[in-house]
């Protein structure tokens, strides 16, 4: 009976015993093939298997004398790699490969399986991107700066977007927390807190440079012509002394902190909320006295694509020698009336247009004129604004007639107030602390007047005491007369609409201010030195170009007019998420390293970043920025030299 041959390997399993598997099923043989030619044919394929293991040879396989045991060797070898019954690793290319597909086929240890050094790299990636579109790289080279620290500018520039803090807690993140080396290029072994000092003063040093070539940048980039140019001012407090500083003075803080000294910012940004001139003046200048440096320095580091912008304004900067002053250098100006326009008449054939805010609440515009200049002035009456100053009316009306009702009562208490300077005195506060309100009402009291002796003094003296106080609301007046009207202030004669429209752009830079001192940490200042002070502003200034421009973009609606959502609704993929909110959903993308030991006694060492989830893909589309910085590194090394090496050691092999 002729015998049925199978090809077996021999192996042990992970409880140490002896099994065995069958590669092939051979068949039956012809005589010819004698156990002496069968004993030859498997120690060939042993041998050429074990060649296989271990890699390239400088000599070719031997082949037998026996042309039979050739031929069997051959057939079976051909088998055993098309079946796929052994391994044949082959290196996998980035492009793929015709036999295997691509696939990189590896046998591991699955309890060898760790992962470490997870950081955070989806903001990082995201700003990185920005950076690039903007150019900064190039603005660097241009100012004859090295590479390595052009990759420590970005660096700390993209640091200071995703979580603005101290250089200290800066470079800690780097260190432990954020992925940012590995985008930037920059060694994580050179992260400090003394290079990210130097580099804040350094860019401080092109910051005018800087400024000129971003506002330029995005005039390109997205078509601006600077029409309207928002200017607005604020202010930020030092935790601190600043013994001996040139700029932090005592002044009115707008965040109530009259108590610290204070450094003035003041921004002209565009109508889409970039910056095309900043400033800093001492903490205790005011707000009109810089309209000067603000026009003297606007041509220069500007690229205007009219010769007369539109300046918008909040009424504390219009003063009337700057506005004269806008239009002396080729400016019109649009600006709340410091006060009141109590004399005016209605415009000769003007309408009355009406218009409604975001909240589709009603507002009337009708535009007047006054007889002190030749200015026109917008009438603007919000329904809303009404009536959130009928309520604020109310409340402050029985708020002073309280306080008015305390001091009367007090004329009549045993021990209570009743010297007539002393109640003139809690009347002058009453009233200031409700100056809207108390020139409505009239006052009146009764003094009674009498000699008495002061103790210790023999001379007779008069003594002056309060004995009654009323009061009443004047007649013919109406406290909510001028509730929900205000006038806006222009040097120009454009529709009622548009200047209303244009008027609105100013919340562009109250939001810039507001995502400056918030979102990148702008205040309190902690530094103690007024170059580290103005660098530290700079640096916030900088990263607010990453942040507008990727918000910029976002809030655009990409989607053609009219396209409709299944024929319901019109189509928007505009985002309009705060940029908190953005970096939180960016975080949400890691870089991780996965650690793996194969059948080989070699450790697979692989750095690689998670699928963005479909926020982050959405936010990457609109942007038409890459989802990855980089997809997989892949290092091999051999467990005993594994063993040996510590985090560091396998930080440098990916950050390198």
């Amino acid at each position: 009976m002729d015998g049925y041959y199978r090809l077996v390997e021999s192996y042990r399993n992970a409880d140490d015993r002896v099994c065995h598997r069958t590669l092939l099923n051979v068949g039956f043989l012809d005589d010819e093939v004698t156990v002496d030619r069968l004993n030859h044919i498997r120690r060939r394929l042993v041998e050429r298997e074990q060649l296989l293991r271990s890699g390239p040879s400088l000599f070719e396989w031997e082949k037998s004398t026996d042309p039979v045991v050739n031929r069997f060797v051959e057939d079976l070898w051909t088998r055993l790699i098309k079946e796929e019954r052994i391994d044949t690793g082959e290196a996998v290319t980035s492009g793929g490969n015709k036999n295997n597909g691509g696939k990189d086929w590896q046998t591991i240890d699955m309890n060898s399986m760790a992962h470490a050094d997870a950081r955070e790299i989806g903001v990082e990636w995201l700003c990185y991107q920005c950076l690039e579109q903007l150019g900064v790289s190039e603005c660097l080279r241009r100012q004859g700066w090295e590479e390595d620290p052009i990759r420590l500018a970005l660096t700390h520039i993209i640091s200071r977007a995703a979580y603005p803090a101290s250089e200290l807690c800066t470079s800690r993140r780097i260190r432990k927390n954020s992925a940012v080396c590995e985008v930037t290029g920059f060694p994580l072994s050179r992260i400090n807190k003394d290079c990210l000092y130097r580099i804040t003063r350094r860019l401080y040093g092109i910051h005018a440079e800087m400024e000129k070539f971003l506002s330029q940048k995005t005039n390109e980039l997205f078509d601006f012509e600077d029409k309207i140019i928002l200017y607005d001012l604020t202010n930020t407090y030092y935790e601190g002394q600043m013994p001996g500083s040139r700029i932090a003075k005592h002044g009115r803080s707008k965040e109530k902190r009259s108590d610290c000294k204070l450094i003035v910012l003041g921004l002209v940004v565009n109508q889409a909320g970039f910056i095309k001139y900043s400033g800093l003046w001492d903490g205790n200048i005011s707000d009109p006295a810089t309209m000067g440096d603000m026009v003297r320095n606007l041509r220069e580091k500007t690229s205007l694509a009219t010769s007369r912008a539109i300046v918008v304004m909040d009424a504390g900067i219009a003063t009337e020698a700057n506005l004269a002053m806008l239009c002396d250098n080729e400016f019109d100006y649009l600006c709340v009336t410091r006060s009141s326009l109590k004399k005016y008449r209605k415009v000769s054939g003007a309408e009355t247009v009406c218009v409604a805010d975001r909240k589709n609440r009603k507002i009337q515009l009708e535009k007047v004129v006054s007889d002190k200049d030749e200015d026109y002035y917008l009438k603007v009456e919000s329904m809303a604004k009404k009536e959130k100053e009928r309520s604020m009316n109310e409340l402050f009306s029985t708020r002073f007639e309280e306080g008015l009702k305390r001091i009367a009562e007090s004329l009549t208490k045993k021990g209570g107030i009743k010297q007539e300077d002393k109640v003139m005195e809690r009347m002058g506060r009453l009233k200031g602390k409700y100056p809207s309100i108390h020139r409505y009402y009239d006052i009146s009291f009764q003094t009674e007047v009498k000699p008495v002796k002061k103790r210790g003094n023999k001379e007779m003296v008069q003594q002056r005491t309060v004995r009654s106080l009323r009061w009443k609301l004047k007649d013919n007046v109406d406290v909510n007369e001028r509730s929900g009207i205000y006038f806006l202030r222009t040097s120009i004669r454009e529709s009622e609409k548009i200047l209303w429209n244009a008027y609105n752009t100013i919340r562009e830079v109250e939001s810039t201010i507001r995502c400056l001192k918030s979102d990148l940490d702008l205040r309190p200042i902690y530094h103690k030195k007024d170059e580290s002070s103005l660098a530290h502003l700079n640096l916030g200034l900088l990263a607010y170009w990453v942040v507008n421009t990727i918000r910029y973009q976002l809030k655009r609606n990409t989607v053609p007019a009219g396209t409709v959502n299944n024929g319901n609704e019109p189509q928007d993929n505009s985002i309009h998420d705060e940029w908190r909110e953005i970096v939180r959903t960016m975080n949400t993308q890691k870089a991780v390293t996965t650690m793996v030991q194969n059948k080989k006694n070699e450790v697979i060492i692989l750095r690689q970043c998670t699928a963005p989830n479909e926020k982050v893909k959405r936010i990457f589309d609109k942007l038409a920025y890459r989802q990855y910085p980089f997809k997989k590194k892949k290092f091999v090394v051999h467990k005993s030299i594994f063993e040996k090496m510590q985090s560091n050691d396998i930080q440098q092999l990916y950050t390198q």
